[in-house]
Order: C-alpha cells, then structure tokens, then sequence
C-alpha cells in the first residue's frame, strides 16, 4: 500500500526494464484484470499495477471518487515510485483516467494506450445517463452488475462475465454512483463527446484507442489528432483485453517497441 497524501492506494510492481507500464483497471473493477498480461509483459518491462481508490484493496473515501481524483493519485504514484515517464495503459473508466493523467500530469506519462475508453459518449447514450445515474445512485452496484453483465460477447471465455459481476457487486455503492457521475455528468466530467474532443486535444504524448464501437472509432480517428492512432476490434465485447489477451499483449508490446 502506498499513502498518497491521505489516500492509500494498493499496486503490486513486477519485472524491470526501460519501458515502464502502468495497467489501470476500470469501473467497479481491480487490478487482477491484469494478471494474464502482466505475466506475459513482466518479462521485457517493468509493470505497476494499482487498484483505484474506493476499488479494490485501496482506500475508500467518502467521497471524491472520481476520474479526475485518481488521475492525481495516479500522478502521486508514479511519483512516489519514481519511474520516470510511463506508458499508462487503461480500459473503460480507466482509459479516461489515463488520458487526464497526460493532460493534467504530462510529466507522469510518456504515451497512453486507452481501451474502449470512457469518453466520446452521444445520440442514445447521453439520453440514458441520468437513468443510469439514478439507478446507480439507489442500487449501487447491485445496478452496475446488470450493466456489466451484458458486456461481454458470445465468445468470451468461460467465468470472465461472472468474475466482473462478482467484481461489481463487491464495489460500495457511493463508489460506482460517484465514479460514474465524475464520468459523465459532474461539472468537470469528460465523458460526454464535446467535452472529450475538448479535453483529448490538450494531449500533448502519443496515444492509442481501440474501440470496439466503428463509429466512435471514426468519431476518433475523424478528429485528426496529432500523434494519435486509432484501431477498431470488432466482434468483441467491451472487455477486449480479456477477451484477446494474447492480441493486447502485443498491441502494448509493438506500442513499446516503438
């Protein structure tokens, strides 16, 4: 456990090498996602993996329970670790996170590889956040598992859908209202596309996006970022990276190798 400046934020750092990663897991998950990726990649680079505050085995604050919080933990952490500059990975949730720590922690991050991330949000998904909120805000993550349980695709492997509802249901409630809330309707939430077109162009590093949606990939790739690739996955579900971890291990790998 590391103490942050109030937040104590469990990680577990493995390998060693020039390229250091950092595996952010998503909403209402841990960093045991990582575990089949970090056994492949340790071998070639130093991974740090953590489990964002009110997740996991970190710290769970009252409140504050938001991206733009555990972008700062993030910043702390590689900080504190002294890493240098690192290649800050991360799904859903996650890869919101990953892209504020570059833009609000430049310093913190040499590249950042988001995997069907939290932003980008419109038309039928935007007229359904504040049902969702609501629901999040009375059931918690009772709620948040229904939403979870449909996110996979026919081919996942066996016991993957129910490792993340099980996952989900362990979350605390405030936690899974708070940290979607911070995603998509607080003040300085980025999850809505206008907002995330205005905050992706303040990235100053490369980055690469994997969507599994063509059309935020085109949404993406339309906006012409500099430095910026954009991939699109189809048929899988929205935790690609455990769908195809094999595939994700050497998208990082060539990310790296670059």
């Amino acid at each position: 456990m590391g103490d942050l400046g109030g937040v104590r934020l469990f990680h577990t750092d493995h390998g060693s090498g020039s390229v250091v990663l950092l595996l952010v897991h998503g909403w209402g998950g841990d960093g045991r996602e990582w575990s089949p990726h970090v056994e492949a990649l340790a071998g070639r680079h130093r991974v740090i993996v953590p489990d964002l505050r009110g997740h996991g085995r970190s710290d769970v604050p009252a409140d504050g329970n938001t991206p733009r919080a555990m972008a700062r933990d993030l910043a702390a952490l590689v900080a504190r670790l002294a890493t240098g500059p690192v290649v800050a990975v991360g799904h859903s949730m996650g890869g919101q996170v990953v892209n504020l720590l570059a833009v609000e922690h430049p310093e913190a991050v040499c590249s950042v590889i988001a995997l069907d991330p939290a932003h980008g949000a419109a038309g039928d998904e935007v007229a359904d956040i504040p049902r969702r909120l609501r629901a999040y805000q009375e059931k918690g993550a009772e709620a948040a598992a229904e939403f979870i349980a449909a996110a996979f695709s026919p081919d996942a492997p066996a016991g993957l859908r129910t490792a993340h509802v099980r996952t989900m249901l362990g979350a605390p409630g405030h936690v899974v209202a708070q940290a979607y809330a911070g995603m998509y309707t607080d003040p300085e939430a980025v999850g809505i596309r206008a907002r995330s077109e205005a905050y992706l162009r303040l990235r100053a590093c490369p980055s690469l996006t994997v969507w599994t949606s063509a059309e935020h990939a085109a949404w993406e790739a339309g906006l012409r970022l500099p430095g910026a690739r954009v991939e699109h996955w189809p048929g899988v579900g929205h935790y690609l990276h455990e769908e195809r971890v094999a595939e994700t291990v050497g998208l990082i790998d060539q990310w790296c190798d670059r």
